[in-house]
């Protein structure tokens, strides 16, 4: 046997030791997830009370964050696509009135990421009940925004960056909520992931 075939049978048995594309996104979406439950635990001072990282009981999705703030309890599932436009656009109807209105990233579709909050909303609707009120809340981290229109709302669910965050989930109006109760509540259906 010459070198050149021991060789080919070294780089064949050499271990890539690369990081895996899923250890990586892994990776950016736990920084993302980070950066928003720092803006979520100021908010203490005004009195929401957050849970971060809380598992759905029989499925092995989880809810990033848990706002239960004086005026209802806002899901925040935070995402980090780094340099990516985020926007909307509607499609179908006639001059954009009675289309359906699309998340779009970097251009592309999202919308799947509406319907991934609306569900966990739900979910948080059926702990809490209907006396207080439930929203869902897209929160990019490093995306990139329009100079005009900002944040916006999509079929109920909110979509902002993490500074814009404290405005979105903050009234003015008469507090509603026990906060004590409904996060004990919470924290009890939804055990920490």
């Amino acid at each position: 046997m010459g070198t050149g075939v021991i060789g080919r049978i070294a780089a064949l048995l050499a271990v890539d030791d690369r990081p895996r594309t899923s250890t990586t996104v892994w990776s950016q979406g736990a920084a993302g997830e980070a950066r928003v439950a720092e803006k979520l635990d100021a908010l203490a001072e005004v009195g929401v009370a957050s849970l971060h990282d809380r598992r759905i009981p029989g499925s092995r999705a989880n809810i990033d964050h848990i706002a239960v703030t004086p005026w209802g309890v806002w899901i925040v599932d935070a995402k980090r696509y780094v340099g990516k436009r985020v926007s909307s656009d509607v499609v179908g109807g006639l001059f954009g009135f009675g289309g359906r209105r699309r998340l779009l990233v970097g251009g592309r579709d999202r919308s799947p990421l509406i319907d991934g909050i609306e569900r966990q909303v739900a979910l948080v609707r059926a702990v809490v009940g209907d006396a207080v009120d439930v929203t869902g809340c897209l929160c990019f981290v490093d995306g990139e925004w329009p100079l005009i229109g900002g944040d916006f709302e999509i079929r109920g669910v909110r979509v902002c960056w993490p500074n814009r965050l404290g405005k979105t989930l903050l009234r003015t109006s008469e507090p509603t909520v026990d906060i004590p109760h409904i996060h004990r509540r919470l924290a009890a259906a939804f055990p920490p992931a």
